[in-house]
């Protein structure tokens, strides 16, 4: 997190709230990442945190690409584009892979151009794909367990590992290449042995495509890599050894090995600082409202089942309070337990770590506007 100092001085510079980005943050998360996972091409999922100078400073990195919708291809596509020629390469799928395993007609329509890698799980799937995108590139995503993780996700996507051969030879029949496996752990993954589990059973497809003659040369591990919210959560490092550990037993150096980090990257460089815009006592307690809430940056409270503390600039004795969202809606609650100091109506308060599935999830409920943006590039 920047300096109190510098978060108050951008908070009397452009008023609150501000959604503070800090691009140091970005760096040194994207080179842990490769750092630690030597095999491991990120591929960040722009849903974490949309935001088009997060995509740039990730672009010079050498980050790729996890998108799932057409808008954030476009996204991707244009401010790569707008990069001076020096620094950008041509736009193919190396770059990018279209993670949604359902895609509409239009969708599909546009990306064929592209020649674009993209997920599947069904058999329908196939049959759009081969009627609107027959150039695609193709990665069949399989189910796996979410045991453990914050957002499960497996209920929604995935192939069973019964059916997966047949889907991938289906694929074939249709005239496609699949190039490979997906899966997702689930979001937040703190179950490191989700990862082991997983990569067991792709381990075991692709040794079951190989004797009905289709050899895979892909491996998406998705996302799931856990932020540091608090030191509950194993650091990364012990989780890049399980997967170092797992990936070159059971993965030879030539299948290409790609993952999906989103929360990893984003979720720790950002800092929201808010203004305390009321004050009340109800049943023997402080309350303070603050002017962002569950409709705004804090919308990951609802949408991706993580907690924000809020904490405060000023010092002093603290004792438990109350804080709400602005909004008319009593839905809008940021925390019903907080330790707070004595605060009074302007005073500043902020919240670590909320980069990711925050501002990407806000509304403007009540004409309530987001958090302006600052970057601290």
């Amino acid at each position: 997190m920047p300096p109190a100092a510098t978060l108050e001085k951008l908070a009397k510079e452009h008023g609150t709230p501000i959604f503070v980005v800090d691009h140091d943050a970005l760096k040194r998360n994207y080179e842990a990442f490769t750092r630690l996972l030597p095999r491991v091409q990120p591929y960040y999922a722009v849903k974490a945190n949309p935001d088009p100078e997060i995509v740039r400073t990730l672009y010079r990195l050498g980050s790729s690409f996890d998108v799932a919708s057409l808008a954030e291809f476009n996204l991707v596509h244009e401010n790569i584009r707008r990069l001076p020629a020096r620094e950008r390469q041509d736009f193919i799928w190396d770059k990018i892979v279209y993670a949604n395993p359902i895609k509409d007609q239009f969708t599909l329509e546009e990306l064929d151009q592209y020649k674009p890698l993209v997920t599947y799980d069904n058999i329908e799937e196939v049959r759009k794909i081969q009627k609107h995108a027959p150039h695609a590139g193709l990665a069949l995503r399989i189910r796996v367990p979410n045991t453990g993780s914050m957002v499960e996700l497996s209920s929604k996507f995935g192939a069973s590992p019964s059916e997966a051969v047949d889907l991938i030879a289906a694929a074939f029949d249709a005239g496609l290449v699949v190039e490979g496996l997906c899966f997702h752990v689930g979001s937040q993954c703190t179950n490191f042995e989700n990862y082991v589990h997983a990569l067991g059973i792709a381990r075991a497809i692709m040794d079951e495509a190989a004797t009905r003659g289709f050899k895979m040369r892909l491996l998406d591990v998705g996302g799931g890599f856990p932020a540091r919210y608090d030191r509950a959560v194993k650091p990364f490092r012990t989780l890049a050894r399980i997967l170092n550990s797992t990936l070159n037993r059971l993965f030879p150096k030539d299948i290409e090995i790609i993952a999906e980090p989103g929360r990893f990257m984003v979720a720790s460089a950002a800092t929201l600082v808010a203004e305390v815009i009321g004050k009340a006592y109800r049943d023997g307690h402080r309350c303070y409202y603050i002017n962002d809430g569950t409709y705004g940056t804090f919308s990951g409270i609802l949408f991706d089942h993580c907690q924000y503390h809020v904490k405060a600039m000023k010092k002093g004795p603290k004792e438990i309070s109350t804080v709400y969202g602005p909004t008319c809606d009593a839905l809008d609650i940021v925390s019903q337990a907080e330790y707070l100091p004595n605060l009074e109506i302007g005073d500043l308060v902020y919240s670590e770590n909320i980069g990711a599935y925050s501002r990407a999830s806000a509304t403007s409920f009540n004409g309530f506007p987001p958090a302006k943006v600052v970057h601290i590039l």
